[in-house]
C-alpha cells in the first residue's frame, strides 16, 4: 500500500512518526440491502450496500510504539462505490518516551481503492504517561500497491 500523510493542524507543538500494522481484522454485515457483497477469508464479509461492523487490532512501531484496538461501523454504498466509517481506537504504549493509553476517534471514507480518514485523541481519557495527551493526525492509504501496514504522523501536546 502507498500511503501518504499529512499533519492537519499546526497548533501542535510535537510530531510523532509511526507505522501501524493489522493484526486481526473481522468485519461483518449487521445491514445487508440487497444481499451482494464481497468475502474476503472467513473473517471479512462487506456488502455492496449496507452497515457494517468491525473489530480490528493494530500494531505500532516507530515513535509511537504498542497495540490498538478498535471497533468501527460502516456505511457501504455510495454512489463511487466507497463507504464512510467511524472509529474508536484505544492505543496501549509509548509516545515520546511516556506510557500509557490513550483513546482517538477516526473518521473517514473509502472510494477509489483509497482510505482517506482523520485521528482525534479524545481528551480525559488517557492513563499513565499519556494522560493529558491531546493530537491529531490526517491518514491517506492507498490500496494499489498491496499490504497491511502504512505510516502517518501525528501532531500533539501535552494539557
Amino acid at each position: 500500500m502507498t500511503t501518504e500523510s499529512s499533519t492537519s493542524s499546526s497548533t501542535y507543538s510535537s510530531k510523532a512518526s509511526t507505522t501501524m500494522a493489522v493484526a486481526r481484522w473481522h468485519e461483518a454485515a449487521y445491514v445487508d440491502i440487497d444481499g451482494e457483497g464481497t468475502k474476503m477469508g472467513d473473517d471479512v464479509y462487506i456488502p455492496h450496500r449496507g452497515l457494517t461492523t468491525s473489530e480490528t487490532d493494530y500494531t505500532y512501531t516507530g515513535e509511537l510504539e504498542g497495540t490498538g484496538t478498535a471497533r468501527m461501523i460502516g456505511a457501504y454504498g455510495n454512489p463511487a462505490g466507497g463507504a464512510v466509517f467511524e472509529a474508536y481506537e484505544q492505543f496501549t504504549g509509548s509516545i515520546a518516551g511516556q506510557e500509557g493509553s490513550c483513546v482517538w476517534r477516526v473518521s473517514g471514507t473509502y472510494a477509489d481503492k483509497t482510505v482517506r480518514s482523520h485521528l482525534t485523541v479524545i481528551p480525559g481519557l488517557g492513563t499513565g504517561g499519556l494522560e493529558g495527551l491531546v493530537g491529531e493526525a490526517d491518514m491517506v492509504l492507498s490500496e494499489e500497491s498491496g499490504g497491511e501496514a502504512y505510516g502517518f504522523v501525528l501532531s500533539y501536546d501535552w494539557r
